[in-house]
C-alpha cells in the first residue's frame, strides 16, 4: 500500500485528488499538511489522519511514501524540492512551477532522489485528444497550419471561485495559468513546441489577475496556435479546432462530437468516433511507482507548459513576443 501525504487543500481540485487516493486499491491517505493550519486540521479530522504543523515533520515520517501537491503555485518549488529530497513520490496539480528556473530546480531534485513525478494534465488522456492526434498523424489534415483550443467558465462573474484564485502572489497569474493550462498543453501537443509566444490579458472584473486571456504560439514554418481562456463567460463550450492544408477538424461546437472534413475523405463532414479515455494521470502515477517506470511523456509536456506560461506572462509584462530560447 502506498501511503500518501496531502500537501495543502488550497486548490479547487484537492478534494477530487483526495477521492482518487481513497478509491484506488493501492493508495491511502496517511497525513495532511497545509499552509493554512485551520484548513489542514479540518481536512485531517475529516479523513481521520494526523495533521502536521510542519511540512518537514510530515516528510520525515518513514511511513509516508508519496505526496499529492495542491499547494499555491508560488510554493510549488519549495514543497516539491523538499518532498523529493525526503524520498517521496510526487503527484501534482498543474503547473509544475511558474518559471523555467523553478522547474529546473524541481526536476533536478526529482532526478537526484529517483522519485516518480506525474502531473495532472487530464485532457491529454481524453478520448477526443487521442482521436485528434490520430487524424494528425495519419495525414488527414495535411500540413498543419493552425490549432485553436478554448476553455472558459464564469467563475469570476458568478463568484464561485475561491478568493485566493485571484491572488497574483499565490497563483502567479490568473485565467491563463489556471484554466488556460489545458488549451496550452493541447495546442503544444498538436503543433509541437513553438518558437515564440505572444499574449494579451483582459481584466473584465477588475481582479488582481487576468480573467480573460489569449496567447498566440508562433512556429518557424508558419503555423499558428491560439490558446483562449477566461473566468468571465457563462456558456462558452470547450472547443478544439485544427486546420491543415488538406482539411479541418472541429470538436465542441457545441456538442462533444468530433467532426472532420478533408480532401482525403471525400465530400462533406464526417463524425469521428472517440476512443475510451486513457487511465487518469493519478492511476498512471501509481503504476509508475509500482512498476518503477517514468512518466516521460507527461513530465515532458508539463515542463513545456511551464515554459509556455512563463513566456506568456513575460509577453504581457514586456509588450512583445517572447522566444522560448530566452528562458534558458
Amino acid at each position: 500500500m502506498i501511503r500518501v501525504g496531502m500537501i495543502s487543500y488550497w486548490h479547487v481540485h484537492a478534494e477530487e485528488y483526495t477521492e482518487q487516493v481513497l478509491k484506488h486499491g493501492e493508495t491511502e491517505i496517511a497525513a495532511v499538511w497545509d499552509e493554512e493550519p485551520a484548513r489542514g486540521r479540518e481536512k485531517a479530522a475529516k479523513y481521520g489522519v494526523p495533521f502536521y504543523e510542519s511540512l518537514d515533520d510530515m516528510l520525515s515520517q518513514g511511513n509516508i511514501d508519496a505526496v499529492v501537491v495542491d499547494a499555491p503555485t508560488n510554493i510549488h518549488r519549495d514543497v516539491m524540492v523538499k518532498a523529493a529530497q525526503a524520498g517521496k513520490h510526487i503527484f501534482t496539480e498543474k503547473v509544475i512551477a511558474a518559471t523555467d528556473r523553478e522547474l529546473r530546480e524541481i526536476l533536478e531534485a526529482i532526478r537526484e532522489a529517483n522519485v516518480k513525478l506525474t502531473v495532472s494534465l487530464p485532457r491529454l488522456n481524453a478520448g477526443y485528444t487521442q482521436a485528434v492526434e490520430k487524424l494528425i498523424e495519419d495525414g488527414t489534415l495535411g500540413k498543419l497550419t493552425m490549432a485553436r483550443v478554448r476553455l472558459s467558465h464564469n467563475g469570476a462573474t458568478a463568484d464561485w471561485l475561491p478568493p485566493h484564485f485571484y491572488s497574483l502572489e499565490q497563483c502567479r497569474g490568473g485565467a491563463l495559468i489556471d484554466l488556460g493550462c489545458h488549451p496550452m498543453y493541447l495546442v503544444r501537443r498538436f503543433l509541437g513546441v513553438p518558437e515564440s509566444v505572444s499574449a494579451v490579458y483582459g481584466y473584465v472584473t477588475g481582479k488582481e489577475v487576468e480573467d480573460n486571456a489569449v496567447a498566440v504560439l508562433q512556429y518557424p514554418e508558419g503555423a499558428v496556435g491560439i490558446v483562449e481562456a477566461g473566468f468571465v463567460n457563462a456558456h462558452s463550450p470547450f472547443s478544439i479546432e485544427v486546420h491543415g492544408t488538406e482539411g479541418t477538424l472541429l470538436f465542441g461546437f457545441p456538442d462533444e462530437s468530433l467532426q472532420v472534413r478533408s480532401n482525403r475523405l471525400g465530400d462533406g463532414w464526417v463524425t469521428v468516433p472517440l476512443p475510451a479515455n486513457r487511465p487518469t494521470a493519478f492511476d498512471q502515477w501509481v503504476d509508475h511507482i509500482l512498476q518503477d517506470t517514468e512518466a516521460q511523456d507527461n513530465v515532458g509536456v508539463a515542463a513545456d507548459l511551464t515554459r509556455l506560461m512563463e513566456a506568456a506572462n513575460r509577453s504581457v509584462a514586456e509588450g512583445r513576443p517572447v522566444k522560448l530560447a530566452e528562458l534558458a
